[in-house]
């Protein structure tokens, strides 16, 4: 496993790579359906962040190189993915008795998703061929009946395909995005800890309206960047659970956190010798959804009695509960360590914690009071204990590039 090996022992030297580089060094170098490449870049692209894919979809475009086609396919069911998908890969090029699709993106929620990818729409598409592969898939008891076809194009510029696909009947049954847009619901998604903004997106991939929905994702985008810049993280909250308004207190800085959160992640994904996925702001997960993280961060209050402080919201306790092996990670922005805390503490404890009532916004206090020497427990106010951190302890080291 070349790719792979290079990856796990020299992972700056990889990121380092153009993405022609990378498909050189997976396998034996030739990119073709059931080869040994194909499975280690796509196995590679489940690792990555998702910026670094973003950058690769980029290269394809703008680059002719070898199957940049084939490497695009995989990207963009890769971003799929990264949308909690199922995601079921096609085949590179057509054969004789398969169906030519290039994914199958499912979920519990929403019809599946047929998807074909093109770099361009240069040159006119059939469309009946597509809709034939839907049917194909359909009777074959592979997609839903009410399936739909999402058409991924690289370029921006898609009028003449819109107007194809809105002048006939298959108009809603199809619907198309760019490459570009696809990345930009990625990252909505990872900046957000709100289910419902996976649940929004999902839909906006379904047929509706408007034949491309650019626009529209071009609103949702700056408005959750809006959004994001007007608030602090959800663990930013004052010791005796009121948001902090900024008159009397002194916010940290968002990209501080992310970047402090980030280093925590990398120490203890290093420490566990599994890969950590972002699923969305403080949610992480393994490629395979086992082994799941949750991590957040505060600074450093004053006094001991409450040096840190943290919230644990119902969302957060649902991710882990789904996972087989999970961590809530405390991290502090003050210092070069940070603790894992077996979920099964916070299932065993929960009751023990004191509760901030808002409605849909409630969530689980975890204040953190020094004691013996400088070393932190969580203080269990509501019986009168407290839980050491120090045996969940494990260093820090710089964040990855």
């Amino acid at each position: 496993m070349p790719l792979l090996n290079f990856w796990k022992n020299n992972r700056e030297d990889v990121l380092k790579l153009t993405i022609e580089q990378i498909v050189a060094n997976s396998g034996d170098g030739n990119l073709r359906d059931g080869s040994e490449s194909s499975r280690e870049l796509r196995e590679f692209l489940t690792f990555i962040p998702s910026e670094f894919l973003f950058g690769y979809a980029r290269h394809c475009l703008e680059n002719s190189f070898t199957h940049g086609g084939y490497v695009l396919q995989d990207i963009v069911n890769e971003l799929g993915q990264r949308l909690d998908f199922k995601v079921e890969h096609g085949l590179y090029q057509g054969k004789r008795g398969a169906i030519g699709f290039d994914g199958i993106w499912r979920s519990q929620s929403e019809p599946d998703l047929i998807i074909e990818v093109k770099t361009t729409d240069t040159y006119t598409t059939a469309l009946e061929i597509l809709a034939d592969y839907k049917e194909k898939l359909s009777s074959a008891g592979r997609v839903q009946r009410n399936a739909s076809v999402l058409v991924v194009v690289g370029r921006d510029d898609t009028n003449a395909l819109e107007a194809q696909v809105r002048g006939s009947r298959y108009a809603w049954e199809m619907r198309l995005i760019s490459v570009e847009r696809l990345n930009r619901l990625v990252q909505i998604k990872e900046k957000s800890d709100d289910p419902e903004t996976l649940n929004q997106i999902r839909q906006l991939l379904q047929p509706f309206e408007y034949t491309k929905i650019d626009k529209i994702i071009d609103v949702v985008f700056t408005t959750a960047s809006d959004v994001e810049s007007q608030q602090t993280a959800e663990n930013e909250t004052s010791i005796d659970g009121r948001e902090e308004d900024g008159s009397g207190q002194i916010r940290t800085d968002l990209d501080l956190l992310n970047a402090k959160r980030q280093e925590a992640i990398d120490a203890f994904s290093d420490l566990k010798g599994t890969e950590l996925v972002r699923r969305s702001r403080t949610l992480f997960w393994s490629p395979d959804k086992e082994f799941r993280v949750s991590c957040v961060v505060s600074k450093r209050y004053e006094g001991d009695y409450q040096a840190y402080w943290y919230a644990f919201h119902p969302k957060w306790d649902k991710f882990l509960a789904d996972g087989k092996n999970s961590y809530y990670i405390l991290s502090c922005m003050d210092r070069e360590e940070a603790f894992a805390v077996p979920y099964s503490w916070i299932v065993q404890n929960k009751g023990n914690l004191s509760v901030t009532d808002r409605g849909e916004r409630s969530y689980w206090q975890i204040p953190v009071t020094t004691f013996e020497g400088g070393k932190l427990a969580i203080n269990l106010s509501k019986i009168g204990m407290k839980t050491p951190l120090e045996p969940y302890k494990f260093l820090l080291k710089p964040s990855r590039p």
